[in-house]
């Protein structure tokens, strides 16, 4: 039963973390926010980015409200699956680190799981608009622009998304092994 709490706790958690991270890739990358996609990410993460806002002013064109709302919501995240895990009282750097791994190891998801999705639109799609791929495009292109700098189309395949992908995992394995926070054995008082 506590596996299963823990699962769909993290999973509604992680969810909402996808949302703050894209909210600040689409900013990065300049996306259109008149996309319907767009607009449900900005509907989802304003709650807590607007009262931000007025508190944290961004750094440039960088929006330095999503990033802080996002560490402190990874971190908040990370707190109570560690509670839920049955790990005990963690010590705030403990949570702070562990919340580090697990944001990187999510972003390094959406990316991947991003990628795939691209991929599969443009051998099933190719040419067709679609405002969730152009949304798609828009977050997937400055990762493999400066790798098609490097790889050279061969044969009318792009190469770039593979090794998108290798990059992806190798830096999945450099970061320790994924964080197992369900499952752990709970210490008797």
């Amino acid at each position: 039963m506590q596996n299963a709490l823990v699962f769909v706790v993290s999973t509604l958690l992680d969810l909402l973390v996808i949302a703050f991270i894209l909210r600040l890739v689409l900013g990065w990358v300049r996306a259109d926010f008149r996309n319907p996609l767009a607009q449900l990410i900005i509907k989802v993460t304003n709650p807590l980015v607007i009262p931000a806002r007025r508190i944290i002013p961004p750094a440039g064109s960088f929006d330095t409200a999503t990033l802080i709302v996002l560490l402190v919501l990874q971190t908040s995240a990370t707190a109570i699956l560690m509670q839920l895990s049955c790990i005990g009282a963690p010590q705030v750097d403990q949570v702070f680190v562990l919340g580090l791994l697990r944001l990187v190891h999510v972003v390094l998801n959406v990316y991947f799981w991003l990628l795939i999705i691209y991929v599969l639109s443009s051998w099933l799609a190719p040419g067709g608009y679609n405002p969730a791929l152009a949304l798609l495009s828009k977050v997937v292109e400055p990762l493999l622009a400066p790798l098609r700098r490097v790889i050279p189309v061969i044969a009318g395949l792009d190469l770039s998304p593979i090794a998108a992908f290798l990059i992806i995992g190798f830096l999945e394995r450099l970061i320790p092994a994924r964080i197992p926070l369900a499952g752990l054995v709970c210490v008797p008082f």
